[in-house]
């Protein structure tokens, strides 16, 4: 499978000194006129990670829908939404608009979600569970059958004449294989390939095995490969945090950052971070060709410094795509 690559946004927002992304509407419109760039660069992909009740970015679909009306042959995406809070019906809805918007080139990632700053923030949206995962999970089953045309309603007899089904419309054909799910796990990993998504694996695990991060992260691409049971050829996400330094600013923005994996304790449990790359764009370049999980995933998802612009952040992905990239197999999208 052709290698891949995207940008990652969190879409902060403070109006604090030295953020060019002062409002909402800064993360929103930069993100559409990021996505363009890219897309200019010969990248593959725009994705956006979702937050509620956070100064970041909470409702994806009108602005993937606006990066898809933007541009012509990027990917857009989500990485991830959290399904505890969603109307799995309503969201099935929103999904396939967006994809017919686009021409079918959403990519929808999917999970639990992460730690928050909001106690029991799914609440406040109107849903309970005893087990905010199995919430998850199962709103997810339902969202994968309604866009795939399941019936989710009854026709009223007394004004169609008929008792019958009816599938949530629109429709866009495709779309349940472009549904991702965010493991962090080796065992949620496996979960995803037993319902026939895709895998998206991050730059945390909530498990250590003592292995680096990149081991662990291979590994549980080849045990959701291993069992995966959908038909088609599954495919992989890695996130990456790349800082190449190639300008005084850069060094003074990032060059104090660690470059090795942090071992911490989230939400109880034991957890491996990944490491940030921040460095020449040739050293990065060579350490990324040996990482394993990088090298076995057919895409890699470049987080971006969001709140420092869009010319900062398209000068970042036009050094990755020319400098950093084609050593992990990559070749811009026009090649």
């Amino acid at each position: 499978m052709k290698k891949k690559i995207g940008f990652l946004s969190f879409g902060h927002w403070r109006d604090v000194e030295g953020s060019r992304t002062r409002s909402a509407a800064d993360a929103l419109l930069q993100t559409i006129d990021l996505a363009q760039a890219a897309e200019d660069l010969g990248v593959d992909g725009a994705f956006v990670r979702v937050h509620h009740f956070e100064r970041q970015l909470a409702s994806p679909f009108p602005l993937l829908s606006a990066i898809a009306a933007r541009t012509s042959r990027i990917e857009m995406g989500t990485g991830v939404i959290d399904m505890r809070y969603e109307n799995p019906l309503y969201m099935a809805e929103e999904a396939a608009a967006t994809d017919l918007i686009s021409g079918g080139r959403l990519q929808l990632g999917l999970s639990r979600g992460s730690p928050e700053v909001a106690l029991r923030g799914a609440e406040s949206f109107g849903y309970r569970a005893d087990d905010p995962a199995e919430l998850a999970r199962s709103k997810t089953e339902i969202f994968l059958a309604a866009i795939q045309g399941a019936a989710v309603a009854t026709t009223d007899p007394a004004r169609s004449g008929v008792r019958a089904g009816l599938p949530i419309q629109p429709q866009s054909a495709g779309l349940a294989d472009r549904v991702w799910w965010g493991a962090g796990t080796r065992a949620t990993a496996e979960w995803a390939a037993s319902l026939g998504v895709n895998l998206q694996s991050s730059t945390l695990l909530t498990e250590d095995t003592g292995v680096p991060f990149d081991e662990l992260q291979a590994e549980q691409i080849q045990m959701f490969r291993a069992a995966f049971t959908g038909t088609r050829e599954p495919r992989v996400s890695v996130s990456r945090s790349v800082l190449p330094i190639t300008e005084d600013i850069d060094r003074v923005y990032f060059g104090s950052r660690g470059d090795e994996d942090q071992i911490g304790i989230l939400d109880g449990v034991r957890s491996r971070f990944g490491r940030s790359y921040v460095g020449e764009p040739d050293v990065i370049a060579a350490e990324l060709a040996r990482d394993r999980a990088v090298q076995d995933a057919d895409t890699v998802l470049f987080t971006v410094p969001n709140q420092l612009g869009v010319e900062y952040n398209a000068r970042i992905l036009a050094t990755i795509a020319e400098h950093i990239a084609p050593a992990i197999g990559w070749k811009p999208a026009s090649v």
